[in-house]
């Protein structure tokens, strides 16, 4: 079987950062993401707004190491952070009040990775 490597330059950089913020600081989530971004994309999370909206609180700060999509819908406050957001999710998750990011300014906002929720 052949072995396929990860050519997007992006996705590298991010999870070589990843790596690094784990080495600086200690903070294990950043090596548990960079490890489930170094998987297949088949393998990714996608997320859909109705599965937020079941488990989550307001006000929680959800990182979810793929993509999140749009079916259903979402009416709390939250801050999510994701590898890629569909149009439709991004809208959705700002008009109920919440906030969306990157991975990347996620970590250089909390280094340490605390209060942080991991979502697949």
């Amino acid at each position: 079987m052949k072995k396929i490597f990860k050519t997007d330059p992006n996705l590298l950089a991010l999870i070589d950062d990843l790596k690094a913020k784990e080495r600086e600081t200690g903070a294990a989530i950043w090596r548990d993401i960079a490890k489930k971004l170094e998987k297949p994309k088949r393998n990714w999370a996608e997320l859909n707004l109705s599965k937020l909206d079941r488990y989550t609180e307001a006000g929680e700060v959800i990182l979810v190491p793929g993509k999140v999509l749009a079916a259903g819908s979402i009416s709390k406050n939250v801050t999510v952070a994701a590898y890629s957001f569909s149009e439709k999710a991004e809208d959705a998750i700002k008009s109920a009040g919440g906030k969306t990011m990157s991975i990347a300014d996620l970590m250089s906002e909390n280094p340490k990775g605390s209060g942080i929720r991991i979502m697949r």
